[in-house]
Parts: structure tokens; C-alpha cells; sequence
């Protein structure tokens, strides 16, 4: 039989159609591409929008405010007179000594308590989901609920609290009612109803710690607190500074539970935090200048807070 002969234009032709990109292909490539951009955008307009909207519009505006001042319905410029008349409030070292000390209490008590609750639930793992489920329920609560209940529980007549103390023949407390247990007592409501995410946050990070760790531990004879200082804490160390530093911030900025149980002052104003010096400078006095002011002062004390801590802990990182 014949061989068939193929011309050599032909296999060249072919061979150089095999060999080369599909134009059709690369040509939809670019334009795929795009199109999956646009809809990566198009989803990221929305949170854009709303950050700008309720985020940064009211910082800026805030920031214009206290350089103004407002009679009779005109808008005028004052300069630093809403940060001097501030500045020189007879409460403004009050606020702030209160807000560290309502600081200070809430790192004390809820900072330590939730990595510790996480720790024991790590431990129980047959319990475990049910157990997440409790701790967390109080968050789902309102906090003006959440602070009403509380409010129940420490009332001197009735209260759950005393109830307990008087039971147990033990003398009991003023709770709200006296300035050196008001500020303790509104620190402990605000860790009931706000633990149960940071003990979430701590419980996925301990689940991520491998377990050869723990059991080389073991093998060293390490106990319960030999292995949570050195194996615990030094593997959920970035997180425990993330949520440190979050909760100084939000600590700082703490409102609901000051007003709900204590009425905001407290006895002898012993609970009178910036944020309610604010809010009484807004809608008690009608003076949203002054309040714009120290909202102002708080913002910058935070921002340099924040600043120095996140260069402290970078440099830690470094050395570590």
C-alpha cells in the first residue's frame, strides 16, 4: 500500500498551532480577571462605606467639634477654650484616677479569670461544648439587662448577694452603696457579662498548642503551674498581648455598667469615669464642645497608649 504523504506546510501549520497559546483562552484570561476583581471590590464597598460612615466621619467630626462652640444655634470657632475649660474641670482628675482604676481592677479580675476559665475547659473535653455554651451565655444578655440584674444582686434589702453573706453568718456589704466597694463591685458585673468571648479566643488558642510540649513536660516532672508559665503562656503569648492591649482600650471606654449600677457618679463620685464625664458634658449640660473636648483628650491617650505598647511588644518579639 502507499504511504499517505502530508505536506510539510501542513504539519508545520499544525505543528505551530499545537505548539503556540490559545488565543481565545488568553484572550478571557484578563478579562476573568477583572471581573473577579470587581466582585472582590463590589464586596468590600459595603464595609468600606459603613467603616467611613460610622468610624472615621464621626472621629473627624468630633475632632472639628471641640474647637466650636455653639449658643443660640450659631456655630462659632473658641480655639483650645473647650480643651482649657475641660482641662481645669475641679472632676477631671477624678474622671481619669477612676478610669485607671476602674482600668486596673478590670485587668486584675477580667483579664485573668477568662484565660484561666479556658484553661479548665481545654481540660474537659467530654463536657466541653456544653460548657462553652454556659460560659458564653452571658454575653448574649444586653448589658443594660445584664447590669439591671447585677443591680438586683447587690441591692442591700433584698439583693441575692447579702442574701448569701447573711446565710452564711458573714457580715455584709454595701456593695454600690459605699465608695470604697462601688467601683469592685461594677468591675465584676462587667467580667460576668463580657468573659465568655475572651475565654472563647483563649480556648482556640490553647487547642492550638501541640501537645508534644505538654507531654515533654511531663517527662521533665513539670506540674500544673510549671506548665502553664512555661508551656501555656509562652505559646499564647501573642494572643494574650492582642487581647491585653483590646482590653486596656475597651476598659478605658467603659459607660453602660457605670451608669446602670452606679448612676454614673457613684458615692462621692467615686465611679465617675472620662466617658460619663463625657456624656454629662453632652447631654446633661448641653455642652457638646466640652464633651468633644475630652473625648478629644481620651482619643489621644489612647492612640499614644496603643503606640507605645505595640512598639514594647514588638521589640519583646525581637528579643525573644
Amino acid at each position: 500500500m502507499a504511504a499517505t504523504t502530508v505536506p510539510e506546510n501542513t504539519t508545520k501549520r499544525h505543528a505551530g498551532r499545537q505548539a503556540g497559546p490559545d488565543r481565545r483562552a488568553t484572550g478571557r484570561g484578563p478579562s476573568r480577571k477583572v471581573a473577579a476583581n470587581l466582585q472582590a471590590y463590589g464586596f468590600l464597598v459595603g464595609a468600606v462605606l459603613c467603616f467611613l460612615a460610622f468610624s472615621w466621619y464621626p472621629m473627624v467630626r468630633e475632632f472639628i467639634m471641640s474647637f466650636q462652640e455653639k449658643k443660640r444655634g450659631v456655630t462659632s470657632w473658641v480655639g483650645m477654650k473647650n480643651l482649657d475649660r475641660v482641662y481645669h474641670d475641679p472632676f477631671f482628675w477624678t474622671a481619669w484616677k477612676n478610669t485607671a482604676e476602674y482600668t486596673g481592677y478590670a485587668l486584675v479580675i477580667g483579664f485573668a479569670l477568662p484565660f484561666f476559665v479556658a484553661i479548665i475547659l481545654n481540660e474537659l473535653r467530654h463536657a466541653q461544648a456544653y460548657l462553652r455554651i454556659l460560659v458564653y451565655l452571658p454575653v448574649m444578655l444586653p448589658p443594660v439587662a445584664g447590669g439591671l440584674l447585677f443591680k438586683y444582686f447587690y441591692d442591700p434589702d433584698y439583693g441575692l448577694f447579702d442574701h448569701i453573706l447573711k446565710t452564711l453568718h458573714l457580715p455584709q456589704s454595701q456593695w454600690l452603696d459605699s465608695s470604697h466597694t462601688a467601683m469592685i463591685s461594677v468591675v465584676l458585673a462587667a467580667t460576668w457579662m463580657s468573659m465568655g468571648s475572651a475565654t472563647l479566643i483563649y480556648l482556640a488558642a490553647l487547642q492550638n498548642i501541640p501537645g508534644e510540649l505538654y507531654e515533654a513536660a511531663d517527662l521533665d516532672g513539670a506540674g500544673l503551674w510549671s506548665k502553664i508559665w512555661h508551656v501555656t503562656i509562652p505559646q499564647t503569648r501573642m494572643v494574650l498581648s492582642l487581647m491585653l492591649l483590646l482590653q486596656i482600650v475597651a476598659t478605658m471606654q467603659e459607660f453602660t455598667n457605670v451608669f446602670v449600677l452606679a448612676g454614673g457618679n457613684g458615692p462621692e463620685n467615686s465611679t465617675m469615669t472620662v466617658v460619663y464625664m463625657i456624656y454629662q458634658y453632652g447631654f446633661r449640660y448641653n455642652n457638646l464642645g466640652s464633651a468633644a473636648a475630652l473625648g478629644l483628650f481620651l482619643l489621644l491617650v489612647l492612640i499614644a497608649f496603643s503606640g507605645v505598647y505595640t512598639r514594647l511588644s514588638r521589640n519583646s518579639d525581637q528579643d525573644g
